[in-house]
């Protein structure tokens, strides 16, 4: 009689269930024109987990008791850069700067607490033993050894680079009780190099999906994959990436603010005849300065009394910048479009000169950012959404015929009450 009774009450349910599902998706055809994205309601919450990689024999590590966290330097320029990488706290990974020939990585470890940056220089030639530049005036005559982001003309940087460089950022035990990770990729000290951040998942963290972690800017001309009309890019094809839809190789190639180029290319008859709005060749390595980094004004750099959010408004350059890189920091107060939270454990790897799409990740799903940073943890719900093609574009900011409510905003309000209703029923 008990088993009887527990079929007819699971049979009620599913009866309610699969009524509620009916008028759901009636409402949502109603406001969309589409149907609603199908989703299993009845799997059970994610516990998926995936193993980091074994420590490789040849690895650069600081010393430390701890667990070490994997931070992986990849090239995938043309060229041979020199990463330069900056510890503001914790255990680095026992280097401050190297060679990374094309094609190639650099696998290093670094301590659970770590904070710094990472950063490419360019056209280095240094001296044998890497404490200066090859000749006595360097690659300026002020005695740097790299066209961009020179820390003094070491190999080893033992401070932050020259600007302008394009910076990845990490704190690696931030937030409340040291349980998140804060991460994000910077232009406020200018660009220099495309960039993207990719998470790699440790065996102690939650499942994190790829299109919610793996950020880049590429704001250089001849990177740029074609954009699609669906503003979406395929880490694989069950995690679609949210990107930047309208640039171009052309447009990208001339974003930066004319005054704002570190090697502007010379004008037309020595520069009395140019051409309107200045629209000439640019060189595909355009190294921007930031407003900030250019002037050292209080204005530009919200220093002073411009150290106030409602004060210090972004500049031409942050406008720019933030056109061709939504998730990159532009200005000091940028960060609510610019950081990425998520929980610890995982390590990083940075890739430089990545070819494909800027991402758009933080403005399509910030909601789910939201909810993994405040939560822990990969819901069901939003499992759901990052997968779901469908949910994404109608969230794509820019979208045209999308009302107050906007569809992707209903669905989540109609998921709410369904698993309401499952739990009272």
């Amino acid at each position: 009689m008990k088993r009887r009774s527990e079929t007819a009450r699971r049979s009620k349910t599913s009866s309610r269930s699969a009524e509620l599902t009916t008028v759901v998706s009636l409402l949502y055809l109603a406001v969309t024109g589409s149907a609603l994205p199908s989703l299993d309601l009845s799997l059970p919450p994610l516990p998926w987990k995936t193993s980091m990689p074994p420590l490789p024999e040849n690895i650069t590590m600081g010393s430390t008791d701890e667990t070490p966290i994997p931070l992986v330097v990849t090239n995938a320029c043309p060229e041979t850069i020199w990463p330069g990488i900056g510890t503001q706290n914790g255990i680095g990974p026992g280097t401050g700067g190297f060679m990374l020939e094309p094609r190639s990585s650099r696998k290093m470890f670094v301590s659970p607490n770590w904070q710094g940056r990472v950063w490419g220089r360019t056209n280095c030639s240094f001296n044998e033993d890497g404490t200066g530049p090859s000749n006595l005036n360097g690659v300026n005559g002020n005695g740097a050894a790299c066209t961009t982001g020179d820390c003094f003309g070491r190999l080893d940087c033992k401070f932050t680079g020259q600007v302008p460089t394009t910076l990845a950022e990490f704190n690696l035990i931030g937030g409340v009780d040291g349980k998140q990770t804060f991460y994000d990729i910077s232009l406020v000290d200018g660009y220099n190099l495309p960039l993207g951040i990719v998470y790699i998942p440790a065996d102690n963290t939650t499942f994190v999906p790829p299109n919610l972690t793996n950020c880049a800017c590429i704001a250089s001309s001849g990177y740029l994959g074609e954009p699609s009309m669906s503003g979406l890019a395929y880490s694989n094809e069950s995690f679609p990436i949210p990107y930047e839809p309208a640039q171009t190789n052309d447009r990208v190639g001339s974003w930066c603010p004319w005054d704002l180029q570190k090697f502007p290319p010379s004008k037309p008859g020595n520069g009395i005849f140019p051409y309107p709005d200045d629209h000439i060749q640019r060189p595909i390595f355009d190294p921007c300065l930031s407003a900030c980094s250019a002037t050292n004004n209080p204005r530009d750099c919200c220093t002073g009394d411009f150290n106030d959010p409602n004060i210090c408004q972004p500049s031409l350059y942050s406008a720019q910048a933030k056109r061709v890189c939504p998730d990159a920091y532009s200005y000091a107060f940028d960060d609510q479009t610019s950081t990425f939270i998520i929980p610890t454990g995982g390590g990083w790897e940075v890739v430089f000169c990545p070819q494909g799409r800027s991402t758009n990740i933080i403005a399509v799903l910030g909601a789910e950012l939201h909810a993994l940073a405040s939560g822990g943890k990969v819901t069901h719900d939003m499992f759901a959404a990052v997968t779901n093609k469908t949910y994404i574009e109608l969230e794509r900011p820019g979208r045209s015929g999308v009302g107050r409510l906007r569809p992707a905003r209903f669905v989540r309000l109609m998921l709410m009450t369904i698993g309401l209703v499952l739990v009272l029923a």
